[in-house]
């Protein structure tokens, strides 16, 4: 017999014995379990790992002399799977070649995950297979799904009563959010972008003219008082935006292209047009504290996928800063150019 032979033959009197089945009876109990997986694909290495070591565990205690009980669910709430049904739907290249060619949907499948109830169906029922040939301990008669309406019920009262409780409280705090399906998401949600967290830094407003400022977003706003001038990237594209409401309202802003989608879901702005910032550089903003005037310097370290891509410098607190003055003074032909 091959390798693969002699396991489906065990398995199968597993099976039949129903030597996972766990009932109550006079030995001391053992509830085992483990993070439901998120069946939105195939399963891969890490999940073997997941898996693997609570069934090591479990095994070890039936030995032991418990009644073990090991059950098996899959966590389907959330936005990923309406994510990539969306996608599926919409014919996106990337994601119609990811799932046919790395998570082996049949072509012909690939339609029927536009419903994501069906990639839901789809991908549990992959893992359940799976989880049979790995041989795992699981008592699949307590096998769910997050959307059954038992557990969604269950969840209802959990949250209830731990609210009547005292242990959880509603309240306010940043959150990551689409503005596309306009729900909070968490970084399972994202395509890209995991582990970055909610950030919040202070727009100041430096004078540019009358009404026009470079609107430079900091950690600190409090160093404001050592600002020695304002950096911008003469190689990134800027625009001039129109503040519509607001105590702001009316203001014009210069800001990098590239952050106008983040601004924009927090301010009501209009796209006034493009700005060189060549022309700029060598001016002078007014500090808006006192009035004084700062110079405006080029900086290819300024990031216009950074805050408002632009920035005021303070070489006191900031050692990059430093390092860009003294270089900008050591740079004869940049300083010509400007």
């Amino acid at each position: 017999m091959t390798n693969n032979e002699i396991e489906k033959k065990w398995q199968k009197i597993w099976r039949e014995e129903k030597l996972f089945q766990s009932d109550p009876n006079e030995k001391e109990k053992l509830f085992i379990t483990v993070a439901y997986p998120y069946p939105s694909g195939a399963m891969h290495i890490g999940h073997g790992r997941t898996y693997t070591v609570p069934d090591v565990f479990a095994r070890f205690k039936r030995m032991e002399g418990y009644n073990v009980l090991f059950p098996m669910a899959w966590h389907v709430t959330g936005a990923p799977v309406i994510g990539i049904a969306d996608r599926i739907k919409r014919k996106d290249p990337w994601t119609l070649d990811l799932y046919e060619r790395v998570h082996k949907v049949p072509h012909d499948t690939l339609p029927k995950l536009e419903d994501p109830i069906n990639i839901v169906k789809y991908f549990s029922n992959e893992y359940h297979t799976v989880m049979d040939d790995m041989g795992y301990s699981i008592d699949w008669r307590r096998e769910f799904r997050t959307i059954d309406p038992t557990y969604q019920k269950f969840i209802t009262w959990q949250a209830k009563k731990l609210k009547s409780l005292g242990l959880i409280k509603q309240g306010e705090h940043p959150v990551k959010y689409c503005p596309h399906d306009e729900n909070p998401v968490g970084d399972h949600d994202l395509l890209e972008g995991e582990g970055v967290g909610v950030n919040e830094l202070t727009l100041i407003k430096f004078e540019v003219e009358p009404g026009q400022y470079i609107v430079p977003a900091t950690f600190r706003p409090e160093t404001i008082f050592a600002a020695t001038n304002v950096w911008l990237n003469p190689e990134v594209h800027y625009i001039e935006v129109e503040v519509k409401t607001g105590v702001n309202e009316g203001e014009k802003w210069i800001i990098s292209n590239e952050a106008f989608l983040n601004l924009s879901n927090q301010h009501d702005l209009e796209i006034v047009g493009d700005i060189d910032p060549k022309p700029l550089i060598g001016k002078s903003v007014k500090n808006p504290l006192n009035g004084e005037p700062l110079p405006i310097f080029p900086a290819s370290f300024v990031d216009p996928e950074y805050g408002s891509g632009t920035v005021f410098s303070v070489p006191a607190h900031a050692p990059a800063d430093y390092i860009a003055l003294r270089d900008l003074k050591e740079n004869a032909d940049l300083i010509k150019e400007y």
